[in-house]
């Protein structure tokens, strides 16, 4: 089995360091729940400036909401 060789960024090994010094599950839990806000807020302006520009609305969350998601491609 041949293993390939993953380089990290400087903001991989960062998290790393961070994570090296999590001494319980309770610890892991709370950073997961802050980096899942974290996320959630980048989102959240992500869909703001959409809307802001005029590329998302009312009209296409209705198309959406009406989409059979489940289809097969």
């Amino acid at each position: 089995m041949i293993q390939e060789r993953t380089t990290l960024n400087a903001a991989q090994l960062s998290m790393l360091r961070l994570i090296g010094n999590l001494k319980t599950v309770e610890e892991a839990n709370e950073l997961n729940k802050v980096i899942c806000e974290f996320y959630a807020r980048r989102v959240d302006e992500e869909m703001d400036k959409l809307w802001e520009e005029g590329k998302w609305s009312n009209e296409k969350i209705e198309a959406v909401l009406k989409e059979d998601l489940h289809k097969k491609a």
